[in-house]
């Protein structure tokens, strides 16, 4: 017998997908706003057009508060990507879809492969 005694076996990984999936999220997010202007401006942008929503449901009669929270959130958004230097999330994917260039990471952070997302 071998005096010394061998360590236990090591518990196996947890599994997270919905944690790993949101986390692979976050840093393409933050990868794509890596400008301080654009990541604060979607900070206003991003909440400003999402309020559309509930503002269309609970107030349909005054539908154009709403077309104007989503108009104004959507286009600073457009604001901080034209300040990064990239395509907007949306513009991005649908390109992609056509086969069409765009620029995923701005050239400035990623200058030997701006297609890398």
């Amino acid at each position: 017998m071998d005096p010394t005694p061998t360590p236990p076996p090591a518990p196996p990984a947890r599994r997270r997908p919905l944690r790993d999936f949101l986390v692979r999220r976050w840093q393409g997010w933050r990868l794509r706003h890596q400008l301080p202007f654009n990541f604060y401006i979607h900070l206003v942008g991003i909440p400003l057009a999402m309020s559309s929503i509930p503002l269309l449901i609970l107030f349909p009669w005054q539908w154009y508060w709403a077309l104007g929270a989503f108009v104004l959130g959507y286009l600073l958004q457009w604001i901080g990507h034209r300040a990064e230097g990239n395509d907007l999330g949306e513009w991005a994917a649908i390109k992609r879809l056509l086969g069409l260039p765009y620029v995923g990471v701005s050239p400035r952070w990623n200058p030997e492969d701006p297609n890398r997302l």
